[in-house]
């Protein structure tokens, strides 16, 4: 690469002999990586470069003398084009020494009071600043020594013995971090008329806030002395006042309050020791080859690229105790900072809690109810992290999900991140989602032991490394981390009070638009969560083979299948940071027998794939995690169930009335209409496909008799959502045989629950999700939102006549024996009231259509439900499109 030049043609001095020669002794202990990998691009050509180091050092010197040789950059030891400066660098910290016996006083400022005074007087003439930062032992490596972490970088300017041992021990892992140039003639002509003096005291301090804000994104902030924090918190006037109040309620003297608060804050807080975090790291990059076959990071460029003057939170998914130490492990290694984690008070066990503290944890209890001095402790600990600029993990969801979905987000810990925030809103905060994907869970068999009804184990020391020995046995798959799109918090502020900055003056103040900012941002949140998803081989393997009765298919129909999954999410990606398997089908096929999950049973007329019972329940938690990829197109399949034609406009008008609810379930993206463009989207991929008969210029839909291959792989593909309609018909179907002002909310959830779980039982269900209560639970709230329902003054649920007629629409989706078995089933009422909710099927043109404006959820706000009804008729009669819904013919698929 050729270098660049300066403007002035100076005579090149080299450096002194003595400094050659300790650079050639050192080569074999350097081994640089440099950031970016071509930092010459950065430069201006023609204009001299002077470099600026963070400390005054021999060594840093050294490093940068040959990282911009390797980078074919200017040389820093050559005098600076000019100036009288016989060196093109300088330090902005350094030492005062004894130099030949006596003593030299050194002036950071001075050398950019030279370049100051060199351009004085000379407008055509420049200099650009390029700010080097250098960092030794940053980077660990798996052959590292565990004594070397002793000497990696951190926040202290070490002696020089101490940096020469550095250079030995930890040379190997050296970083050199180049940004981008500063023009000082620009700055000055930007400064006016400033004097000198203080235009430079201006841009040293602008180098060193440059400086301390790379250092805290590549090694964490400063947090040499954790006295400081917990003297801050305790020092706090909220913590003062809740101090006073605890001693005046509890009668005790204001010193044994105090020491209360002291306690509660060490109980809380984290320890970090970048020794430890070093140390840990060396050991889980070992531990992680035994247990994975490969750790990948997608889109995490991007969010490095805007974390910079950030304050970052990360908000990742959780599914597995190993998710914050798969996070905080590649953010390490990928020369970011370890974020501060929320960890359960569960997980501060003997021996290993000091070690967690250490790496960055701080520890919360369950609940704060009953305990004001505590909430007051922990909220003002969180805003001092907020405050020094500490980046945070936590997970929104409050627990590891058991079944695969992401969970209802708690808004307990953005509630205190936005208090804080507004408290003292110096540096903008942003929330980072992460998803995280497995193939194989370590805690699969006891998630489902707990979903079957097992209690869940308390985590214990034995039990910990009792677990650990069996986890070793065993390989893990692949895992990836995808970083999602970003959420800054400040745009949700101005869109929900414009004065936010001046009403936020108050710490103690809750405004009224708080709950739904945070509100909001849960659900933007798991929606972008959901947006980074990664579709590995197991996910493709589990919505297929989990969608036929036996868990068991043809070779040759699991290789079609899996092909069409693959171009359905290739042609209408959900978004542009969802990765997808890069495996072809009959790789995909071979992978999932390597890991166990599905068993090939040899037959004459063809291989048939399997998966056992239990490996069924296990495979449904990774069918699960990518359930919401599929939405839209299993519910185009599932309007094709039951009947064999459909008009494109009761598909779409269906889609419009069910969407909020499985919105809810699956946090997907959109809003109604843009839900109506995926599916229009998706029905044309279906015809592409040949899956779907397009006639009547587009308007009438028609699938393929029973026994062709695309009803088959229509089937498959609507099996993965329509547990969700029989669950949401059962929530119906209790509430109409019970009756209105028969059942509290929280009786509904269990006579939900049990018919769940008693239908599981009668029909060998391999989904445990089936009979959550949350689900229910979250389904039964999306119908008090829309006032489907609601609750009256003794605290049961009432409900609009209406509601009953929803049991007969949901014939149109569930086949008659499934309506059959859940009404059967369902506890309360009797079998006569129910009558209506079972009418003939009907062979049906347009004017026999069920009412569908009431299928499962309210009408639009803005008409009723026989309004609906009256315009789809009139619609459908205007197109001439007679036949809108055809029941599905008795010729079964021999699959069946």
């Amino acid at each position: 690469m050729q270098n660049i030049s300066s403007a002035d043609s100076t005579p090149r001095q080299r450096a002194p002999w003595w400094f050659n020669l300790a650079g050639q002794l050192l080569q074999p202990w350097l081994r640089i990586r440099r950031d970016p990998a071509e930092p010459a691009a950065l430069l201006r050509a023609g204009v001299p470069v002077c470099y600026v180091i963070e400390r005054d050092g021999f060594s840093d010197a050294l490093i940068l003398q040959r990282a911009c040789r390797e980078a074919g950059l200017p040389n820093p030891m050559q005098p600076l084009a000019g100036t009288r400066r016989k060196r093109s660098v300088f330090a902005l910290a350094r030492r005062d020494g004894w130099v030949f016996g006596r003593n030299r006083k050194r002036t950071p400022n001075e050398p950019l009071r030279q370049l100051v005074r060199s351009l004085e007087g000379m407008p055509e003439r420049d200099v650009q600043l390029v700010p080097v930062s250098i960092y030794v032992g940053r980077a660990p490596s798996r052959d590292s020594g565990w004594f070397r972490v002793l000497f990696s970088e951190n926040w202290v300017m070490v002696g020089r013995f101490r940096r020469l041992l550095a250079m030995l021990l930890n040379g190997r892992d050296t970083v050199v971090h180049f940004s981008a140039p500063v023009s000082l003639r620009s700055a000055l002509d930007e400064a006016g008329d400033v004097a000198p003096e203080r235009f430079t005291r201006k841009i040293a301090r602008v180098l060193r806030t440059h400086f301390h804000r790379i250092r805290a994104a590549v090694i964490g902030p400063d947090l040499s002395h954790r006295r400081t924090v917990v003297d801050a918190v305790l020092n706090a006037e909220p913590v003062r006042a809740a101090i006073a109040a605890s001693a005046a309620k509890e009668k005790i003297s204001h010193a044994k309050a105090w020491r209360k608060a002291h306690k509660l804050v060490l109980e809380i807080a984290a320890d970090y020791s970048h020794p430890v975090v070093r140390s840990v790291s060396f050991l889980l990059g070992n531990f992680w080859n035994k247990l994975y076959d490969g750790i990948a990071m997608h889109h995490f460029d991007k969010a490095r690229a805007v974390a910079p003057g950030f304050e970052v939170v990360y908000v990742p998914c959780h599914r597995s105790h190993a998710d914050y130490l798969l996070l905080s492990y590649q953010l390490h290694v990928s020369g970011v900072v370890v974020p501060h984690i929320a960890a359960g008070v569960n997980l501060n066990l003997p021996g290993i809690g000091p070690i967690l503290r250490r790496g960055g944890a701080f520890f919360l209890r369950r609940s704060f109810k009953g305990n004001a001095l505590y909430s007051v402790v922990f909220n003002e600990y969180v805003a001092q992290l907020i405050d020094r600029g500490v980046p945070m993990e936590y997970f929104i969801e409050g627990g590891r999900s058991r079944t695969g979905r992401l969970l209802a987000p708690r808004a307990g810990m953005l509630v205190m991140t936005v208090r804080a925030f507004l408290r003292a809103p110096r540096r903008p905060v942003l929330f980072q989602p992460v998803y995280i994907g497995y193939e194989k869970l370590v805690e699969g068999n006891s998630y489902a032991g707990e979903l079957s009804g097992q209690p869940k184990e308390k985590e214990s020391l034995f039990g910990l490394l009792r677990g650990l020995m069996k986890v070793l046995r065993q390989r893990y798959g692949h895992v990836a981390l995808n970083f999602g799109e970003p959420i800054e918090l400040n745009p949700l502020l101005d869109a929900a009070c414009a004065d936010w900055r001046t009403e936020s003056a108050d710490p103690e103040a809750k405004p009224e638009w708080l709950n739904s900012v945070t509100d909001r941002l849960a659900e933007q949140i798991q929606i972008n969560v959901n947006r980074a998803a990664d579709v590995n081989p197991i996910n493709l393997l589990a919505l297929a083979l989990l969608a036929t009765p036996k868990h068991a298919m043809a070779e040759s129909d699991l290789l079609a299948q899996l092909s069409l999954s693959k171009a359905l999410l290739e042609e209408l990606p959900y978004s542009d940071r969802v990765t997808l398997t890069p495996m072809n089908p009959a790789a995909i096929i071979a992978y999932g027998e390597q890991m166990g999950w599905v068993q090939r049973v040899q037959h004459p007329l063809g291989d048939v794939l399997t998966t056992s019972g239990e490996q069924a329940v296990l495979l449904s938690y990774f069918r699960n995690n990518v359930l919401h990829l599929t939405a839209t197109a299993a519910w185009v399949a599932c309007c094709f169930l039951n009947n064999r034609r459909m008009s494109r406009a009761s598909v779409l008008r269906l889609g419009r009335i069910i969407y909020p609810f499985i919105q809810g379930e699956l946090f997907l993206p959109w809003d109604v209409e843009g839900f109506c463009a995926e599916l229009q989207a998706t029905i044309d991929f279906f015809v592409r496909r040949g899956l779907l008969e397009s006639t009547g210029e587009g308007r009438v839909l028609e699938r393929g008799a029973g026994q062709e291959d695309s009803a088959f792989q229509l089937k498959v593909i609507a099996r993965s959502l329509i547990q969700a309609f029989e669950r949401y018909y059962i929530t119906i179907a209790a509430l109409a045989k019970n009756g209105p002002h028969m059942l509290t909310g929280a009786e509904l959830e269990n006579a939900c629950t049990l018919t769940a779980q008693r239908l599981s039982l009668l029909n060998e269900l391999s989904a445990p999700e089936f009979f959550d209560k949350a689900l229910f639970r979250g389904f039964i709230q999306k119908l008090r939102e829309r006032r489907v329902v609601w609750t009256d003054e003794a605290g049961k649920l009432d409900y609009d006549s209406a509601l009953e007629g929803m049991v007969n629409d949901a014939r149109l989706i569930l086949s008659r024996e499934v309506r059959h078995s859940i009404l059967k089933i369902t506890p309360g009422g009797n079998e006569k009231e129910m009558a209506v909710g079972e009418a003939p099927e009907v062979e049906a043109d347009i004017k026999s259509e069920p009412t569908t404006g009431q299928l499962f959820g309210n009408v639009p706000a803005d008409a009723s439900s026989a309004d609906l009804h009256q315009r789809h008729v009139e619609t459908e009669h205007q197109t001439h499109a007679h036949v809108a819904v055809t029941p599905a013919d008795d010729d079964a698929s021999p699959r069946d």
